[in-house]
């Protein structure tokens, strides 16, 4: 398959594609700097003000991951090379990277992984026929004749394949439905993750990337959502430039390639996957060119900001009165015609699945701590306790548990206003009302970890600690009830802003778009790093919709049936020194209450092993380690077995039913997608927070070696990464923020 690229990617193609890339990317890098000097100014002008939200009512977690293995166990690979299944031994650490290593023996020899693959953008595909109909597609005039071989055959019924537009793709199968559907929801975990890779805590840096990459296609008549707006930034780049460039080679090369329908597929695949990494590397160099130089004019536009910020709020008033003076009239009809009759369509479409998902959220929250509560009586009290919390600490980021919530928003569907809208796709707001979902979660797993710690310092007996939880566990409920209300009415706000707005830019465009330039004159040459007259146009058509939003939600909110505070209802922290609780270290459970650390009986982890030495290893959160004594079906030249799954869905459903014993679960990070990020790093801060007044259009967003250091996913496709017959030094991770999505090479 070398033939291929050397044939249709030569040196002059190549450096076409370079010049190409370049010039998209340089153009992206206006509006960077364009966007970074006015997210700048507003963030500070949002510090100075001090217009944050109301107070959150649970608490947050600062390192919800805590270096725990969310899941393993052993997939079947196909190798592209050789056209075989191999089985890899699979993990998923704390960054949510899939770790592939040739075995079980590999890895805990902390031999370097076969694979680290990053899921950002992909979709996940459960049968061959959905795949071979996305290639197809995805190269028009290649569609195979009935009965000619396909691009890929699957030796079992269960597939799962990770699909990318531009990328190279992944194909595993499992030997039972159950085993299924258990990667899948691991799998789709991971593309929830890895899709919101640009760090919350990023006040101006990510917000002025979102901005640009919405301006940028904008001024390439691109308006609405984009779906592949997933990943880090320089992901979300090389997308931007693949959405331009693909096409353009797809109808130079498709002509050129040889062979049957399946084999010229399979060449596009390679073709695609191999310009996909160029252009990644030509994308990280330019941006963390741009981003450097960005940081360091920094200081001196915070002295500007300083100095001058009476000035520049006075002359950005004073042009938004002229643009409002100018667009208002044209605006409020378009608004009145085309957009007001269809926001409750919209906001009930919304609100049906995202309560349904919250509400389940609660049960599935109420549920696991009444099991522990009854476990705790049952088997001794504090001394068992430990064991159990160290268990429900991570019910949040346990694929399994929350799938349930999860799953809610599948429903969701703007049948009829989905094309009105140029809505490409519903995805980001179910990803990222699931990201609002585990954030809740685990605010409430939190504070009644934190509220049971206090509650110990008592020495309560086991008659007193059942009521004491049960105590506990309403008075947690009522705070996640007000604080799952304004985290819905606020995603429902945002997501109607996202639809409505580049609607009415793209209505306004021809009649007042080309107006704009002349309102340049109104702003004094000093300010012009921080007030574009395209952004306070854009803040001004927003100011015409969003009173009829408001009132949108604040109207459902009065319908008992979605769940949600009034918005007279407002209530102030009733608990000033919870807060304060959270300040302290992190509750160890296991070392505190002798509890067993979580490790979930893992064969990971060896039985002379300490219980000091558990605790430092990563924590398996759901083992699906298969017994390799069994013997690896679909090796080279071997038919199919069919061993038993020790760790199906359905038997470890039985063991709960037996013993209602929570399993160890997960870890998450963060989550940003251009999504809204925390306010402050106060303990008691909103999940998320409201959007920067100037940026009104973010997209939402979606062993016995366990101690060693585990591989972060990669943010570029490269395929198999196979070790040398030397040996290479392991790939190292650090604890990740939520840009660590990047693998060392």
């Amino acid at each position: 398959m070398g033939d291929v690229l050397s044939t249709h990617l030569d040196d002059a193609r190549r450096q076409h594609i370079a010049e190409k890339t370049g010039k998209i990317l340089t153009e992206f890098g206006r509006f960077y700097e364009d966007q970074y000097g006015v997210v700048l100014f507003s963030s500070m002008r949002h510090e100075i003000e001090g217009t944050g939200l109301p107070q959150a009512q649970l608490l947050w977690r600062k390192v919800p991951l805590d270096e725990r293995i969310i899941f393993s166990g052993n997939l079947f690979q196909y190798q592209e090379d050789n056209k075989k299944w191999r089985n890899r031994f699979s993990l998923v650490p704390h960054n949510y990277g899939l770790v592939l290593y040739e075995n079980k023996v590999a890895y805990e020899r902390q031999v370097p992984p076969r694979a680290v693959i990053n899921s950002a953008g992909y979709k996940i595909l459960t049968s061959v026929d959905q795949y071979l109909e996305l290639v197809g597609n995805s190269l028009p005039g290649t569609t195979s004749k009935s009965g000619t071989a396909p691009i890929l055959k699957c030796p079992t019924q269960f597939p799962l394949i990770l699909w990318h537009p531009s990328a190279r793709h992944y194909y595993f199968c499992m030997m039972t439905e159950a085993e299924q559907d258990k990667w899948q929801a691991v799998l789709q975990d991971c593309i929830r993750h890895c899709n919101n890779g640009i760090p919350e805590d990023s006040k101006v840096e990510g917000p002025a990337f979102t901005d640009a990459i919405r301006m940028y296609r904008q001024s390439k008549e691109l308006y609405g959502t984009w779906e592949m707006l997933c990943g880090n930034e320089v992901q979300i780049l090389s997308n931007l430039v693949m959405e331009e460039l693909g096409p353009e080679l797809k109808a130079e090369l498709a002509p050129r390639l040889k062979g049957k329908p399946q084999e010229r597929q399979r060449q596009w695949i390679q073709i695609s996957d191999a310009v996909y990494r160029m252009v990644y590397e030509q994308a990280k160099a330019h941006f963390e060119a741009v981003l450097s130089k960005l940081q360091l004019a920094r200081p001196a536009m915070e002295a500007t900001i300083r100095t001058d910020m009476d000035q520049i709020i006075t002359s950005k008033e004073h042009l938004a009165s002229k643009i409002r003076a100018f667009i208002l009239p044209k605006a409020e009809v378009c608004v009145r015609n085309h957009v007001q009759p269809y926001i409750p369509s919209i906001l009930e479409a919304l609100m049906v699945p995202t309560s349904q998902g919250f509400t389940e959220v609660r049960d599935v929250f109420f549920k696991e701590v009444t099991d522990m509560n009854l476990n705790v009586i049952n088997e001794g009290g504090a001394d068992k306790l430990g064991e159990y919390m160290e268990k429900l600490s991570q019910l949040a980021y346990h694929p399994l548990k929350m799938q349930s919530c999860y799953e809610k928003m599948e429903p969701l569907r703007l049948d009829g206003l989905q094309q009105r809208f140029d809505v490409s796709s519903t995805s980001v707001f179910k990803q990222r009302a699931q990201i609002h979902m585990r954030e809740q979660m685990d605010n409430a797993v939190y504070t009644f970890e934190t509220l049971l710690h206090q509650e110990l310092g008592k020495g309560p007996t086991k008659e007193e600690l059942c009521k004491s939880i049960q105590r506990i566990l309403e008075r947690v409920l009522k705070k996640y009830d007000y604080d799952s209300s304004s985290v819905r009415k606020r995603f429902f706000r945002e997501a109607l802003l996202q639809i409505t707005i580049p609607f009415l830019l793209k209505k306004l465009a021809p009649t007042c778009k080309s107006e704009l330039p002349r309102f340049q004159e109104l702003i004094f040459e000093d300010f012009a790093r921080f007030i574009l007259v395209e952004n306070t146009y854009e803040e001004v058509v927003l100011q015409t919709v969003m009173k009829d939003i408001l009132q949108a939600v604040k109207e459902a909110a009065v319908q008992r049936k979605h769940n949600l505070y009034r918005d007279s209802m407002v209530m102030h922290n009733s608990d000033p020194n919870l807060h304060l609780l959270a300040e302290g270290a992190p509750i160890d459970w296991g070392e505190e209450y002798g509890g067993s650390g979580g490790d979930g009986g893992s064969p990971s982890v060896p039985e002379a092993a300490t219980h000091s030495e558990k605790r430092r290893r990563a924590k398996q959160v759901v083992s699906v380690v298969q017994d390799e004594e069994a013997g690896l079906p679909f090796e080279a030249g071997s038919e199919p077995l069919s061993p038993a799954s020790p760790d199906s869905v359905t038997e470890l459903r039985g063991l709960l039913a037996r013993d209602l014993r929570a399993e160890s679960p997960p870890p998450a990070g963060p989550l940003l997608n251009g999504a809204p990020s925390r306010e402050s790093p106060q303990p008691a801060a909103a999940p998320e927070a409201s959007l920067p007044p100037a940026s009104p259009l973010r997209q939402l967003p979606p062993g016995k070696a366990a101690d060693l250091e585990l591989p972060k996913p990669s943010d570029q496709e490269t395929g198999e990464q196979v070790s040398s017959p030397g040996g290479r030094p392991p790939i190292h991770t650090t604890t990740e923020d939520s840009a660590g999505v990047q693998t060392e090479f």
